[in-house]
Parts: C-alpha cells; structure tokens; sequence
C-alpha cells in the first residue's frame, strides 16, 4: 500500500545547489553560487524556529548550550589544522586570529568563555558545562569529524567549509531580537557571544571567501569547494537535528506569554 505522507513533512534540508560546471566561475560568480548555499544553513533547522519564536523550554534551551560547547571548542582546533596544512605565511598570520578570538589571550577571556558563560546564564552549572557530561555522543562526533576534515584535507578545501561564516551574521541578530524578547530571565550580558560574532563573522567569511577566490580557479578546485561548505552545512545540520531530538518536548506557547 502506498504511504500518502507528503514530503513536506520529512527533515531533512533541502539540498545545497552545488552548480554543475563546465568553465571556472570568474571570483563574482563563485562568491555568489557559495552564497546561494544559505538555504542549506542550520537555521533553517525547526529547533531554531522554536527558539526564535519562543517556544522553546529552559531544559531545551539548557541541552543547546551544553552541546554546542563541544563546537566551540573544536572550532580552535580546526583552525590550527589549517594553519598546520598552509604552506603560506601570509595567511597563516591572519589565520591565528580564530585561534585568539575563541581561546582569548589569557584564562577567562575569549569566545569558549563566553560561550561558558551564556551556559550558566542559561542554568547549567560551570562545572556542567566544563566537563562536557551533557554532550551527546552524535554531537561529538559531529565536532570531531569537523576537526578531522580540516585535518585531512587540502586547507584551501578546509577554508571552503568555514564559509558558513557568511550566513551567521543574520542567525546572530536574530538570536540577539528573540532572546530578550521571549526569554527575559537569560541576562543581557550573556549576549555577548553573539554581539562578538557580529564582528567576527563577517571579517572571517570575507577573508575565507577572498582566499576561496584566489585559490579555486579550475572546475576542479571549485566543484571541491562546493563540496566542502556542502559537507560543512550537513555537519551543522547533524548537530542542530541531534540535539532537537534529544530534547523534544509537548509544544507550547511562547515562553514569555502569559
């Protein structure tokens, strides 16, 4: 018997549009089909709708943050692989800059911190959130094979996959908008984070994007590129999928609604 389900009500997220080349795409071009991309971006994803219509639960809320601190601090880790793999000076100088802003200058500083910090914010205890005894196993190992693609590959293909970096800006603001608006009992200063990634993002992805320009020039350099932000948006994906899942609650209204 065939099922009558529609397809509308399957997750998983629309394909990215890797375009089919037949000549190099001029730097313009390139930029603009790697933008295209954004239909793919995990915040697309229902948990970030709930999230930024209200309706998420504290716990909910609790297990995000948990989680996602494994992220953060692969995200350190990646970007020395691809200074490690980079065989020019010039942008493994500028590269460094991702390591300082997640891992800061000195204890207590630096976007990990942050990150800590919206976790107690949130309520779940430092120690919680330090020892990462919250972090399910399909998030881990996300992370992980994030670090271990910008490990194994060539860096320029590595580089490609950070350019989900031009989509957060926008998931930033809207994270910024709903938290005081639905969830008053978070703290203004737990914001933080994403106001540094208003700042950071668009510098990083600007200069992610500039090296993909330079360096992806052949069908070949560019169909690896495609593949490398595709790769990325999928690893988002399992994230973001993994943790929804865990958390599932009855729906309910907005969170600041009487």
């Amino acid at each position: 018997m065939t099922s009558t389900l529609s397809a509308s009500f399957l997750a998983a997220p629309p394909p990215p549009p890797i375009p089919v080349l037949e000549h190099p795409l001029l730097p313009d071009a390139l930029a603009h089909s790697l933008r295209a991309f954004s239909t793919s971006y995990y915040a697309n994803h229902p948990f970030h709708q709930l999230m930024h219509e209200g309706r998420l639960t504290p716990r909910q809320l609790q297990g995000w943050v948990a989680n996602r601190l494994a992220y953060q601090r692969a995200i350190p880790r990646k970007d020395a692989a691809i200074i490690s793999n980079c065989p020019l000076p010039e942008v493994r100088r500028e590269w460094m800059q991702r390591i300082v802003d997640h891992d800061g200058i000195r204890p207590g500083t630096g976007g990990i911190e942050l990150w800590i910090r919206l976790g107690e914010a949130l309520g779940v205890p430092r120690e919680e959130m330090e020892d990462e005894r919250h972090v399910l196993p399909g998030v881990r190992f996300a992370a992980e094979a994030y670090v271990t693609f910008c490990r194994t590959k060539p860096w320029i293909e590595a580089v490609a996959s950070s350019l989900t970096e031009l989509f957060a800006p926008d998931l930033m603001r809207k994270r910024i908008a709903a938290f005081p608006q639905h969830y008053p009992w978070i703290s203004a200063e737990a914001m933080e984070y994403f106001k540094s990634r208003l700042v950071q993002a668009p510098r990083d992805s600007q200069q992610g994007l500039r090296l993909v320009q330079e360096h992806c020039t052949t069908v070949e350099t560019q169909q690896r590129a495609f593949e490398a932000l595709a790769f990325k948006l999928e690893m988002l994906w399992v994230m973001i999928d993994t943790i929804h899942n865990a958390y599932l609650e009855p729906e309910c209204p907005p969170v600041s609604q009487s």
